[in-house]
């Protein structure tokens, strides 16, 4: 069955998926928004709520609804919350979600499958970067047209960030957040730019005292979602409106470039993984993965990040979504502990 152009399925929702929806809303990306959940009860909560936005004069029409898998079945752009995140007062490594979330993104996937490989899938649960990788070699899922959010939301972080200590607008920052969303993400210093001034020249630019600390800035990037779930209780803005940028190059063929979470094919030499590189975005998904022009401190953190997603997928049976708990005791594995891993990272 052709995909309905604008119709969207949000896949959970709690905070997270409440908040894409609003956002989708806000911005009039959809015709038509479907809500799948596990408590109907909840969703239609959710839909009714959102569908008295729709007569106020800001918004345009859109059919709200809740339903089911079935709706997938000619839905342009699916978006997937389903999911436990971590919670205030808990260990703050999303890896920690992992056997869980594995068992439920594959209930997710047994009922988009069913009825549609066709549809441009994005992945929201976390950890994002291996179940990513899990649902698109379980469920051959085509290569191009399934990916998470990944970095987007720590590049947006970034951006803001780095924007503070100069005094500009967040939006006038280049540069990205690459590899896993979490412990071994990492920021290729020598692409970052201002108006095409480079990072390393932007203290004298801006006649900043002290020269900009890396290793503080990228902690922080990892620990801001952690911070916000600690005081807030739960992430949601940020990764809506994430999700929403991604949305709006699909639905407009726009062409973007965004830090996604792919599987890719030998570039920067990788295989058999899935992690954030920058992405050419477009109606039919990823058309293109970006080789930066890495350092040698860039391609460091590259192969960090590879080895360290390698190494936790090793222990994935890809067709069953089962862990291997030799030394996983209940949790996160300790063979698995993150070297790179500066401090806690939430959503």
């Amino acid at each position: 069955m052709a995909a309905q152009r604008g119709k969207i399925v949000i896949i959970g929702a709690g905070h997270v998926g409440s908040a894409m929806l609003n956002a989708l809303l806000g911005m009039n990306l959809a015709r038509e928004i479907v809500l799948v959940n596990l408590d109907r009860e909840q969703a239609l909560g959710v839909a009714l709520d959102a569908g008295h936005t729709l007569a106020f004069a800001y918004a345009a029409g859109c059919a709200i609804r809740v339903g089911d898998y079935e709706d997938c079945r000619d839905a342009q752009i699916i978006i997937n919350t389903a999911g436990p995140s971590i919670q205030p007062g808990e260990p703050g490594d999303r890896m920690a979600l992992l056997e869980t979330n594995l068992q439920v993104i594959s209930s997710v996937m047994d009922g988009i499958t069913r009825y549609t490989r066709d549809a441009i899938l994005i992945n929201v649960t976390n950890p994002v970067d291996v179940l990513t990788y899990f649902c698109r070699e379980r469920y051959d899922y085509p290569r191009e047209r399934i990916f998470s959010t990944g970095t987007l939301l720590d590049t947006a972080r970034f951006h803001k960030m780095l924007a503070d200590q100069l005094g500009i607008d967040a939006k006038c920052v280049t540069g990205f957040v690459l590899g896993e969303h979490g412990g071994t993400a990492f920021i290729p210093w020598n692409t970052v730019n201002i108006a095409g001034i480079p990072f390393d020249r932007l203290a004298d630019q801006f006649d900043l005292k002290t020269p900009i600390d890396k290793e503080q800035m990228i902690r922080a990037v990892k620990a801001s979602g952690l911070d916000i779930i600690e005081l807030k209780g739960y992430t949601s803005s940020g990764i809506a409106l994430a999700a929403c940028q991604v949305v709006s190059a699909v639905l407009f063929d726009s062409h973007a470039v965004l830090p996604l979470s792919v599987i890719p094919d030998g570039e920067y030499g990788l295989r058999n993984v899935a992690m954030s590189l920058p992405c050419v975005l477009g109606e039919n998904g990823i058309e293109r993965i970006l080789t930066l022009p890495l350092d040698e401190d860039g391609e460091r953190g590259m192969r960090a990040c590879d080895e360290y997603l390698r190494s936790v997928l090793h222990d994935i049976d890809m067709r069953t979504g089962r862990i291997s708990h030799e030394g996983w005791l209940g949790g996160f594995p300790p063979q698995h502990t993150n070297p790179a891993a500066a401090g806690p990272q939430g959503s």
